[in-house]
């Protein structure tokens, strides 16, 4: 395999991992330039079992052992080794988590293939908190999401924070980011769904009465942290739906609401 071992934070090799903690920087860059990064081993490995494709490896030389079966797969990869300072000094976080790969980004599903079969889909709008996106993957993977789509403004599925909080299942999840807001969600109705809003409105219905109904395709609509669901969107759906909540409290994170819904709303037989 294709080992290196790095002198210094300056090598041009190893530009995919720099200034990781720049969000902006990297939220820009990373689709443009076509990848992604997969930062843990178990992420990584993930990622490689998704069927993505790795430009590079990059961890500390104490997990070299670990990565052997991962590293002898791609043996025309390069693996960059440092010391953990050095690493530190070229991500701009200490690296405690093994090892991190560069990824390809995977070609985008259409949206037809990606609706075809599904009964299930959840709809991101403009959220932005990475790790609500990621928390919201996670629950999506194990709660019968067939299917997720975000709106253009939505933050990236595949930005290092998404990735690592859904703890890989992003890639388990087919999803597609929507070009056109809130216009797209009639491509929902036009293939049979239920577009639900998840949101507090005076005609909301109880997400357990909506469950009871156990509509054949449900897209569900969560809205952007803070503001909530924009007016055109609540115009473009078919209903608002609520959870049901002690008095005092009129909301939850949208991550554990997404959680809570998903579990109630799933497909019954």
């Amino acid at each position: 395999m294709p080992i290196h071992y790095l002198e210094s934070a300056r090598d041009p090799r190893v530009s995919d991992y720099t200034q990781l903690t720049d969000v902006h920087l990297r939220k820009l860059r990373e689709p443009a330039e076509g990848m992604y990064i997969a930062e843990s081993s178990r992420v990584l490995r993930r990622a490689l079992a998704a069927g993505h494709r790795p430009r590079s490896f990059f961890l500390a030389e104490k997990w070299l052992a670990d990565l052997r079966d991962v590293l002898d797969a791609y043996p025309d990869v390069p693996a960059f080794i440092g010391h953990a300072s050095l690493l530190e000094e070229i991500t701009g976080f200490h690296l405690h988590r093994g090892a991190m790969a560069a990824m390809e980004r995977p070609a985008p599903v259409p949206l037809g293939e990606l609706l075809d079969g599904a009964r299930r889909v959840a709809v991101l709008e403009d959220i932005v908190d990475h790790t609500n996106v990621g928390a919201i993957f996670r629950s999506a993977a194990a709660l019968d999401i067939d299917a997720v789509l975000v709106s253009p403004r939505c933050g990236d599925p595949l930005y290092r924070r998404s990735v690592r909080v859904s703890m890989g299942t992003v890639f388990q999840v087919p999803w597609a980011r929507l070009e056109s807001w809130p216009q797209d969600l009639s491509l929902l109705k036009e293939h049979g769904f239920t577009v639900a809003a998840l949101e507090l409105t005076r005609d909301a219905v109880d997400v357990d009465d909506l469950a009871a109904r156990n509509p054949d395709r449900l897209a569900l609509v969560l809205g952007t942290e803070g503001a909530g669901m924009s007016a055109e969107t609540l115009a473009a759906v078919d209903l608002a739906v609520k959870i049901p909540m002690r008095e005092g409290v009129d909301s939850l994170n949208v991550a554990a609401a997404s959680a809570v819904a998903f579990w109630e709303l799933r497909p019954r037989a």
